[in-house]
């Protein structure tokens, strides 16, 4: 594909219905665009299965409740909406995004409970996210906005507002030369990028952030699992930022991430060590077979 991603061919699954890429528009006075009621999956198919699929569905209805949103739609009807939109789109290896969103209605205040909520699904063809940095290691900045305290904003919710403030310190990454940024958490510990979980690689341990603060991303949860059946400890706890000099390896994991190798967070430096490359090829394994 080539182009804005609003001009494009192929098809997008739209409540219920394949329509033209191109077609598939929402109204201006969408209660999502003014107030973020919405709520998103990011996942990766692979060889013609979508990875952890179920799982991702089951994560989408529940961070439409973490919002107030009740999504109509069921597990078993998101992934035969996911299915069809593979297949319209003969595409076996993809991403796909699913989006649950309010959209225009009787209700055009901060209270939306009227009107309607939809769902899309879209896939594409999307390679590395950051890259060449899965081969040399992205590089890190340190962000200035903080991941918030869940007592203020639902953090185990995959929603389009919690995503502000990641873009705002991606843009002043990418200004700088760098890939993304490294996010702290509302106390000042370590928290994750701006779209990916982060580990770290210490005398043979991996240590990870407690995520207490922040989205337990699904191949967090999967590289942690691997590491384990390995026989490889792994720590989750807090971490606070002056560690950064101890630690030997870093790495970021996401759907979109994958296993991504870092470089460079700020002034320290990291290697793309074996243990980095091990994992890396295990998940690569993992997600097709």
């Amino acid at each position: 594909m080539s182009g804005g991603y609003d001009d494009r061919d192929g098809k997008i699954w739209l409540d219920g219905t394949l329509l033209d890429w191109r077609s598939a528009r929402v109204h201006v006075l969408t209660h999502a665009m003014h107030y973020a009621s919405s709520v998103f999956e990011g996942e990766r198919a692979y060889n013609g299965k979508i990875f952890k699929s179920r799982e991702h569905s089951k994560r989408l209805i529940q961070s439409g409740k973490l919002i107030d949103i009740d999504l109509p739609y069921s597990v078993d009807e998101i992934e035969k909406a996911k299915e069809k939109a593979l297949t319209a789109n003969g595409l076996t290896d993809a991403y796909v995004r699913a989006l649950a969103w309010r959209g225009v209605g009787e209700d055009m205040g901060v209270a939306s409970a009227r009107n309607p909520v939809h769902l899309a699904v879209a896939v594409w063809s999307w390679g590395n996210y950051y890259g060449d940095a899965k081969l040399k290691g992205a590089k890190l900045d340190i962000a200035k906005w903080r991941r918030p305290d869940p007592a203020t904003a639902p953090s185990q919710a995959k929603a389009a507002g919690l995503y502000m403030i990641a873009t705002m310190s991606k843009h002043a990454a990418e200004a700088k030369g760098c890939s993304d940024a490294m996010m702290f958490d509302y106390r000042g510990y370590i928290a994750e990028a701006t779209g990916a979980n982060i580990f770290f690689v210490k005398e043979g341990e991996v240590h990870t952030p407690l995520a207490d603060a922040f989205l337990n991303g699904l191949t967090r949860q999967t590289i942690i699992e691997m590491l384990q059946r390995k026989g490889i400890t792994v720590v989750q706890r807090h971490i606070m930022p002056e560690e950064l000099e101890g630690f030997e390896q870093c790495w970021l994991t996401g759907t979109a991430a994958e296993v991504t190798p870092v470089g460079k967070i700020g002034d320290y430096n990291f290697e793309v060590g074996a243990l980095t490359q091990e994992v890396a090829k295990s998940y690569e394994k993992v997600v097709r077979s």
